[in-house]
């Protein structure tokens, strides 16, 4: 019998990626990822939900990461592939404890149009914008509801 092991994210950073290099030359990257649930209570009333998420690559990926770290900061919308790995460790007190982890295969940023828009807000008479030459990348197609739905019932 097969398994599967296999995450998809789309939420927001928590903060910049942070990467290390090990003596040997390897690096990991890690970050927080921060996806939110909306949805209406038995009341009628919006709330809101959040799920930290600890992401982590290794090796080539990190790598990549780090050359793009200026592009990826805290609140940029991602998109993440992985799975989930669970692990222990003691801490400096002593302490046994328990983490669980996206093991990233691959990392996109949906953020790029968001930060042109608002780099040529906030300098329309710039000659060049960084991110204007990069491609724009669409991981995902949205879809679209039917024409009769009213917007209300959703829950997120």
């Amino acid at each position: 019998m097969a398994s599967l092991n296999k995450v998809i994210l789309i939420g927001n950073l928590g903060k910049d990626p942070e990467v290390i290099s090990f003596e040997n030359g390897t690096k990991k990257m890690t970050v927080s990822l921060a996806t939110t649930e909306r949805y209406r209570d038995r009341d009628g009333n919006w709330q809101e939900q959040t799920e930290w998420h600890n992401l982590v690559s290794w090796g080539v990926l990190a790598q990549d990461i780090a050359d793009k770290r200026r592009n990826y900061v805290k609140g940029d919308q991602m998109y993440v592939e992985g799975r989930i790995k669970s692990r222990q460790y003691v801490d400096n007190q002593n302490v046994t404890r328990h983490i669980t982890e996206i093991v990233v295969d691959k990392m996109m940023s949906l953020s790029g149009n968001n930060r042109q828009q608002q780099q040529q807000q906030q300098n329309p008479n710039a000659s060049y914008n960084a991110y204007a030459a990069q491609p724009q990348q669409q991981p995902v197609e949205a879809q679209m509801p039917s024409q009769d739905y009213n917007g209300d019932d959703l829950p997120f």
